[in-house]
């Protein structure tokens, strides 16, 4: 199945960019986090259907492949990461003739469990939030079997837990929040159970159905869409549920709303910016420098990821749960793409 997957996507590219000896448009391919971030930017740098950049999610190891297969137009353009690129990578790309890479931290994602100031305090575990919000678990009684999810209130997951019914209130499918919470908080706390994560290498699909699927009970609701204004209504009317918003969001109610410890971390800009707090991580991109002279916009598209409309304190990048990058940072970014500084491992 995974090589079907992986011949499926090479030859999405390959039909792509096989009449790219002239072509005007931004190839990108690699991470699926990075992935919605890169898709708004490409929308605010509106340069028309025609020439719209091609945005590929291939995820961050099999799109650096890609991009260091070569270095000529019939190769993307920028490979965006999940995580820095490795020294074996970096050789890949100079074996193939690709030298000239510029790396631009993009900022974190920080994704953060919210209340109403008046709830209880919770001290999770991202193995309690897999527990309370998978459409399927671990049978209580036996582990090795999946049953419906049972549990009504926190806890009944955990003694430790308040014992209020489970509410929460999050992200869509279609939220790139929902996508970062779902790879960094339910996968991460589904790994805990030892038979589960051993499908990721014997199972991939069985692996993420299990550690994807969120309950539909009414448990999670994410009827409110993308609209965080209405999701802290609710928040203030229901005192004992829980919201899924990132950081910066919190931030700015801060007076309504308080963030809830994740295995012992309290989120603020300094844990998420480090490290520290679980639910963040630093999100990269690289770009061919060859390409910079060939294809159109290349450059203005990748100085508008640190422009004020992207990450700025009301910027799109920032609203939907990047964490940027402060501005000694942002400016250090735009000088790296503008000089075209070579990576170093």
């Amino acid at each position: 199945m995974e090589k079907m997957k992986l011949l499926l996507i090479t030859s999405s590219l390959i039909v792509t960019l096989s009449h790219a000896a002239d072509r005007k448009h931004i190839e990108v391919v690699g991470s699926s986090t990075v992935y919605p971030f890169a898709k708004m930017v490409a929308k605010k740098l509106g340069t028309g259907a025609l020439n719209a950049p091609k945005i590929k999610s291939t995820g961050s190891g099999l799109g650096i492949e890609f991009f260091c297969e070569g270095d000529e137009l019939s190769t993307p353009d920028v490979v965006n990461a999940s995580r820095r690129m490795k020294k074996d990578e970096l050789m890949t790309c100079h074996d193939n003739g690709v030298n000239d890479i510029t790396e631009a931290l993009i900022g974190y994602d920080g994704i953060v469990m919210a209340s109403s100031k008046k709830a209880p305090d919770f001290a999770l575990t991202r193995q309690h939030l897999f527990d309370a919000l998978a459409a399927k678990v671990p049978d209580p009684k036996d582990n090795s079997r999946l049953i419906d999810n049972p549990y009504q209130t926190w806890s009944q997951i955990d003694a430790s837990l308040p014992s209020v019914k489970i509410a929460v209130f999050g992200p869509p499918l279609t939220s790139g929040t929902r996508d970062t919470f779902e790879e960094l908080v339910l996968e991460a706390g589904c790994q805990k159970y030892d038979w589960i994560n051993e499908l990721k290498s014997s199972d991939k699909k069985a692996y993420k159905k299990i550690c994807h699927a969120v309950r539909e009970d009414g448990a999670y609701d994410s009827s409110a869409g993308e609209n965080d204004g209405v999701l802290v209504r609710r928040l203030s009317h229901n005192v004992n549920a829980l919201g899924i918003l990132g950081y910066s969001f919190l931030e700015k109610n801060a007076k309504k709303l308080k963030g809830h410890a994740i295995e012992g971390v309290q989120p603020s800009a300094e844990t998420i910016a480090s490290g520290e707090y679980p639910v963040s991580r630093p999100l990269y991109f690289y770009v061919k420098n060859s390409h910079v002279s060939k294809v159109p916009l290349l450059k203005r598209y990748t100085l508008l990821f640190f422009s004020v409309f992207m990450s700025g304190e009301k910027g799109m990048l920032t609203k939907h749960g990047l964490i940027p990058l402060n501005k000694d940072g942002i400016n250090a970014m735009k000088q790296r793409l503008r000089e075209r500084t070579l990576l170093q491992l």
